[in-house]
Order: structure tokens, then sequence, then C-alpha cells
């Protein structure tokens, strides 16, 4: 079975037989699934009204676990985004009453970002969704090899984390 990254690699051999190709193997298909993923999380989370850094910041709070909130900072940390980029994205969401914002009772100068009950069911949808849409993309490929697939792609992950 050949794929479209198969055809550009015999193209490169024909062109540069001198080079290693190996890389242009998996990191041409990583990319391309890349891209599928990208399209499937869109869609998930425009059918729930909700963009791609929005499900971020919603699903960071979701997995704290009730009740559902967050420091700034923490969600800084989880989002790997900056501070100003994190305050305008709680901004925004809690003038959509998807999150509200909390006096922290640990900290008088600081405040938690806590999920509402429309945030929260928003995020659970879309999460849904996205979850049908991956599994769907994953249908051919046996559990075995589902495993052992996760594994190697942590394996080539964990030097750059």
């Amino acid at each position: 079975m050949q794929d479209e990254v198969d055809e550009l690699v015999e193209a490169w051999q024909r062109e540069r037989a001198d080079l290693d190709l190996s890389p242009v193997e998996v990191f041409s298909r990583i990319s391309r699934l890349s891209k599928l993923l990208d399209l499937a999380r869109r869609q998930a989370f425009t059918t729930h009204q909700i963009e791609p850094w929005e499900f971020d910041v919603l699903a960071a709070l979701r997995r704290a676990g009730e009740p559902y909130e967050l420091s700034p900072g923490r969600l800084i940390r989880e989002t790997l985004v900056t501070s100003g980029t994190m305050t305008n994205r709680v901004d925004r969401l809690a003038n959509r009453d998807l999150v509200e914002r909390l006096p922290d009772p640990n900290d008088r100068r600081g405040v938690l970002v806590r999920l509402t009950p429309e945030g929260k069911e928003r995020v659970d949808a879309a999460f849904e969704e996205l979850l049908d849409s991956e599994r769907a993309l994953l249908a051919d490929l046996p559990d075995r090899d589902r495993t052992q697939l996760a594994a190697l792609l942590r394996t080539l992950m964990s030097p750059l984390s």
C-alpha cells in the first residue's frame, strides 16, 4: 500500500539519491496527520461554538477536577502561552460566560479562573466529538498497533519535551 509520501520519497530519491530520506518518511506523515487532526479538532469545536484556543483553556480547567478552577499561572503552564495572552483569553472567555474570575482565598491579590456550567457543557461536548473523530481515524489500526504507535511517539517526543 503506497501513499503520497512514498511518491514524494521516490521523487527525491530520483533527484537526490545521495541523501538518506528516512526522516521524510516519518515526519512527512506526521505533518500530514497533524493537518488532518487540526481539521478534525476545528470541526468538533466549531460544532460547539468554541475556538481551538478556547478548548485548550476550558479543557485545562475541566481536567483540574471540581471545582474546575486554576490560577492564571497554572493555566499558563498548562497551555504554554504568555501571561498577556492568557489574560486576553480569560477576558474573552469570561465575556462569553464560559469562565468566571473569583478571588483566591489563599492569596488576597490573586484570582482563580473557574469553569462555568456552560463552559463545562461546551468543553465536554466538544471533547466527546473530538474523540469520535480521532477514534474514526484510528479505526483501521489494531489495538496492538495503536499501543505500539503511542509508545514510539512517546519515545520520539521524550527528548523534545
